[in-house]
């Protein structure tokens, strides 16, 4: 029975695909990925196809045996900077780079592309996270600003009066007293 991979193209038998150590490999990867990501991440291995000839077996292998280890650890390395990875962040960095295909040089080389979409997200959401921060220390909520952080106003001048404080204190004497009739 001969196959046809419906991403890279590839025709082979379905004996041979079983026979070869990193065709087995490469599919029990595909398949263990999730069902969103799965379908994105063969579309994304096309992308490494050379224009003249199918990808291989072996290279499908190798491609998916690199990126694996990040998508399960859920983090990348890029440029010496470690940068959290969770699925739904893959998906977005996988959907972007698959609809911008057509200004892409191909065939990729390696998955410095993908990484550097991984590492922005992340630097864009730190960053929008530090701002909010500044903002909550700066007394700025979604609201308006806190009371907490509002200029002192000073209350009016009491007007001083002896004989309304004398009359306030024996009147409070008296509810002590439980006289209230004073």
């Amino acid at each position: 029975m001969r196959l046809t991979c419906p991403a890279c193209g590839a025709i082979s038998s379905l004996d041979a695909m079983i026979e070869h150590q990193a065709a087995r490999e490469a599919l029990a990867a595909a398949l263990c990925i999730d069902t969103r990501l799965g379908p994105l991440m063969m579309k994304y291995l096309a992308l490494f196809r050379p224009a003249k000839t199918g990808l291989s077996m072996s290279r499908v292998a190798v491609l998916l045996g690199e990126l694996m280890p990040m998508i399960h650890a859920a983090k990348i390395t890029r440029n010496g900077t470690l940068y959290a990875a969770p699925r739904e962040a893959w998906v977005i960095a996988l959907e972007d780079i698959l609809a911008r295909r057509d200004s892409l040089s191909l065939p990729l080389k390696s998955h410095g592309y993908l990484l550097g979409i991984l590492a922005n997200q992340n630097q864009q959401a730190n960053a929008r996270a530090e701002k909010s921060t500044e903002q909550r220390r700066a007394g700025q909520t979604p609201v308006g600003t806190s009371a907490a952080h509002q200029a002192f106003k000073p209350e009016a001048p009491v007007e001083r009066n002896p004989m309304a404080a004398a009359k306030a204190i024996a009147d409070a004497k008296a509810i002590m007293k439980g006289n209230q009739h004073a």
